[in-house]
């Protein structure tokens, strides 16, 4: 309460306001560019608050990163493609919705769970900062190794028909993850000789690639006759009543899921989607909705990115530890302004801490009304002729991913990426285990790797603490759930096949 009421004064300082509007309103721009990151987005910004004060420059960079995690469900509910990392989960059903006619519900469900994700994330920064980042301090290699493999757990939901097809495509975004540096000896790996891949592969372009470009592949094989689609009305639609009603159990999911990944250095908000997505369809009373344009599959892998936007600043501001790379450029600007994040913050510059909550507040609002705003625009623009339209994505993609380090070696991923994601279209094959096995490649790797170095090659470090140990047991339920329910499901349909004989 007494945060609270320290914060109030500030919600009626008009350079917040102003920095909160701007802020949000270029990460929503960067958030709907395919292949700008919040992070590419919030650092292009960073030079600019070189001349503002430290609470106006630290308000814009926050209200980008939350601009920017809002904004890449645009085009993954428009054009099939994800703005940024943790709005892949959000093409499943977000798309699928687009092509039934209902872009401005999905456009405004995608809104309106931001909203509530936000919300729930900043009242959880303000009240819980130290009692939730004391919970990522207690993370060690191998429980971020069991967090990853928790995140892989949701493969088993994510397979579609064929659970193998499922393995196949994880496996191969795993193996795509090892391109790159050796995290602990630092030899080059499959790179080839080519020093752009020394880095590895970010996985946006395999992600742009997979899902928009081998959508455009796809778009130009099909007849003028199947290329005909339902067409949208030009405006955003919020759900009513009854359908918020039914978005609150997946909105919970997404906040309380948005808030346990949000503290945990290197999780993120690519995670939380996903299990949100996987723990939503699983509680969800219309599983069979899910894949073919669910509400709830767009209501809780926002919500939880959207969570994660504030609560990944809760280590930030109480350790000085960054979790994420969008963090981590918030970091710089704490630092540009003389500011050192950590317990002395909130007693040094507590002015700074109250003026960020009011303007994350702001930029929550700011999201809201210019979303109102911008949305209509974009429904009307995926109206245009699909010849025009699609010439207009691929533009927009390719800059887009060009932007990215300025190289001809990221087009071609991206390139390589579409065709591969054409021929696992016409093979059945699931995309999202692919980019959930790219995304958590390497911090399972990582985090193995380190734990065997401490251990000395000891396999029984993995399950030498709680957290571990905990994590991996809720993994295991997980995968045995899913797989017993696959054998259940078999079961049943082979009765009713005997049955019909």
């Amino acid at each position: 309460m007494d945060t609270l009421l320290a914060t109030l004064p500030y919600l009626a300082d008009w350079s917040l306001i102003v920095a909160a509007v701007i802020g949000t309103a270029w990460g929503i721009l960067g958030g709907a560019l395919p292949g700008i990151s919040p992070s590419i987005t919030m650092a292009l910004l960073l030079p600019f608050t070189y001349v503002m004060d430290p609470a106006s420059a630290i308000v814009m960079l926050a209200s980008t990163y939350v601009g920017a995690e809002y904004g890449g469900s645009v085009p993954a509910i428009l054009i099939n493609t994800p703005g940024t990392n943790s709005a892949a989960a959000t093409v499943v059903d977000g798309y699928e919705m687009n092509k039934q006619g209902k872009a401005g519900l999905a456009l405004g469900i995608s809104l309106y769970s931001g909203f509530i994700g936000s919300m729930v994330g900043l009242v959880l920064l303000m009240a819980l900062s130290g009692p939730l980042a004391s919970v990522a301090l207690s993370f060690t290699p191998p429980a971020y190794f069991a967090l990853g493999v928790l995140g892989l757990s949701v493969i088993a939901t994510l397979a579609g028909d064929s659970m193998v097809k499922g393995l196949i495509a994880a496996l191969f975004g795993l193996m795509i993850a090892t391109v790159g540096t050796d995290p602990v000896s630092g030899a080059n790996r499959f790179t080839f000789g080519n020093a752009d891949l020394l880095g590895g592969i970010e996985p946006v372009l395999v992600m742009v690639g997979l899902f928009a470009l081998s959508e455009l592949l796809s778009q130009a094989a099909l007849t003028r006759e199947d290329q005909d689609r339902a067409r949208s009305r030009p405006r955003i639609e919020f759900p009513d009543r009854k359908l918020a009603r039914r978005l609150v159990k997946p909105q919970a999911i997404g906040s309380a899921v948005g808030a346990f990944e949000g503290v945990m250095p290197g999780a993120g908000g690519t995670i939380a989607s996903f299990m949100a997505y996987n723990e939503a369809r699983r509680w969800s009373s219309h599983k069979e909705e899910f894949g073919h344009g669910s509400p709830e599959g767009i209501a809780a892998p926002e919500t939880a990115n959207n969570t994660v936007a504030e609560t990944a600043i809760v280590p930030l501001l109480s350790f000085g530890i960054p979790g994420s790379n969008s963090t981590a450029i918030l970091l710089g600007g704490f630092l540009i302004h003389g500011l050192q994040p950590g317990p002395m913050l909130f007693q040094r510059s507590a002015d700074v801490i109250h003026s960020l909550y009011a303007g994350l507040f702001m930029s929550i609002i700011a999201m809201v009304i210019l979303g109102i705003l911008i949305l209509p625009v974009c429904v009307w623009m995926v109206n245009r002729p699909r010849a025009y339209l699609n010439a207009f994505i691929l533009a927009l993609v390719m800059s887009g991913v060009y932007t990215i380090h300025e190289g001809l070696t990221d087009i071609g991923i991206l390139l390589i990426a579409g065709a591969v994601g054409f021929l696992m279209r016409v093979l059945r094959f699931p995309f999202l285990p692919t980019v959930l096995g790219l995304v958590l490649g390497y911090l399972i790797e990582s985090n193995l790797r380190r734990a065997l170095v401490l251990s000395g090659d000891d396999y029984s470090i993995l399950v030498g603490d709680w957290i571990s140990v905990t994590l991996l047991g809720v993994a295991a339920l997980f995968i045995g759930g899913s797989v017993l329910k696959r054998l259940a499901d078999a079961l049943r349909t082979r009765r009713r096949a005997h049955a019909s004989t």
